[in-house]
């Protein structure tokens, strides 16, 4: 896998996700599904202003899978700028999406507030046999600025 096209697809997530700093829709999550170096969907929390499954990776999923008419994202990368959650991961799942690629931890979010599930990404692979593939820490640094503007932020609400 190229390392410069992980990089460019990982910042569309982090750009996605630094939307939420300003306008609140969601926490500071992003997501970019790409196939064939080709971006398919980029997407960013939105549970604030819709509903509790509106997570970035849900989004992306929905998007692309419109695009590609169909439920199966196999061949697919997804790029998340925090680890997936339970659900999450269970959707990337079944959507067959092959490899994710992930900055911070569930761990990470979790002690800034947010109502988390702290089952990694690993735990869910090994107890389901998952196919999976995951890369976890990816731009961690950069990730983890996100949730820093969002934690010096006065007005903030945790999920």
């Amino acid at each position: 896998m190229n390392e410069k096209l992980n990089e460019k697809y990982m910042r569309l997530a982090i750009r996605e996700a630094r939307k939420n700093i300003s306008s609140l829709s969601g926490g500071p999550f992003g997501a970019c599904i790409v196939k064939d170096d080709k971006v398919l969907s980029m997407a960013r929390n939105m549970v604030l202003v819709r509903d509790a499954t509106c997570h970035a990776e849900i989004n992306a999923i929905r998007t692309a899978s419109r695009k590609l008419g169909g439920f199966d994202l196999s061949g697919c990368v997804i790029y998340s700028t925090t680890e997936p959650c339970p659900m999450c991961f269970s959707a990337i799942h079944w959507a067959g999406i092959e490899l994710i690629v992930y900055g911070t931890k569930i761990d990470d979010v979790k002690k800034l507030g947010f109502n988390e599930l702290v089952i990694s990404n690993d735990r869910m692979k090994n107890l389901s046999k998952s196919r999976i593939k995951i890369v976890p820490g990816f731009l961690k640094e950069e990730c983890a600025d996100l949730l820093k503007e969002w934690d010096s932020l006065e007005e903030k609400i945790f999920y």
